[in-house]
């Protein structure tokens, strides 16, 4: 059988993905032909706005579905409005930092809750989807601390320790289905949220925008290079194709190094 990259005919929720890496996977789903739903908390007309855009340049149905993470009722519904749903991309995070003893609760519940607990519940209605379709593919994006861990972020690496293990269980209760489920685990990635923290570790460490890359935001990069969007998408979109039918259960590393050291 050929080995194609098409996913024409195919339909994608994007969970977390007006912006971010979460649009930049939506995005080269979509350029391979995908239909794609994309997410995010909000609801506003740059959100739609967002969709439309996909749809045009690439020529597909694109649609913006607004559904809060945290809740275990809109993570289903996300799904069950979709209307279909072949490609599961668990995207949707937050963080926060602090020492272990000072963790605020509030955010530790809220962390698992949307970095973790959403990729179940998706996960949940979607697999049911997928077997009856005949074809299914779950990514889920864990990261460099799903499978290290770095001080003061507790309830993020729980969380994706625990989106690597979610990854692991549904590859082996899909196994003889035509489903895989993976997880893909970024290093750090130039999105416009770390593109904004650069000027402000510019001033506090008092360096140029190179030093500041290399030495504090890429300090366990090896490579000394962001990832990008596009490179997460495009890892996705492998993921999905005839050459990646028998990889599933997996992690595949997008950090430049950093988790060989």
């Amino acid at each position: 059988m050929a080995i194609t990259m098409s996913l024409e005919g195919k339909t994608a929720v994007v969970t977390g993905s007006n912006s971010g890496i979460g649009l930049g996977v939506a995005k080269e789903l979509a350029r391979a032909g995908a239909d794609v739903v994309l997410n995010s908390f909000t609801d506003s007309a740059d959100d739609h706005a967002i969709a439309d855009a996909i749809a045009q340049e690439f020529g597909v149905t694109a649609r913006y579905i607004q559904a809060d993470m945290s809740s275990a009722e809109e993570c289903r519904a996300l799904v069950e409005k979709a209307g279909r749903c072949d490609i599961l991309v668990n995207n949707a995070g937050i963080q926060h930092v602090a020492p272990v003893e000072e963790f605020p609760i509030d955010k530790w519940n809220a962390i698992i809750a949307i970095n973790l607990s959403s990729a179940f519940h998706t996960t949940a209605v979607a697999v049911p989807q997928m077997r009856a379709n005949g074809w299914g593919r779950v990514i889920n994006i864990a990261s460099a601390h799903g499978l290290t861990a770095s001080p003061y972020k507790s309830a993020y690496i729980a969380a994706k320790h625990g989106v690597v293990g979610l990854t692991k269980t549904v590859a082996l209760e899909t196994a003889e289905d035509p489903i895989t489920a993976n997880a893909i685990c970024p290093g750090y990635v130039l999105t416009p949220l770390v593109e904004s923290q650069i000027p402000d570790q510019m001033k506090t460490h008092g360096m140029d925008r190179d030093q500041v890359v290399r030495e504090v935001m890429l300090a366990r990069q090896p490579s000394k290079d962001f990832a990008t969007v596009e490179q997460m998408g495009g890892t996705a979109t492998f993921l999905c194709s005839d050459a990646a039918a028998q990889i599933t259960g997996t992690t595949i590393s997008v950090d430049g190094g950093w988790t060989a050291l």
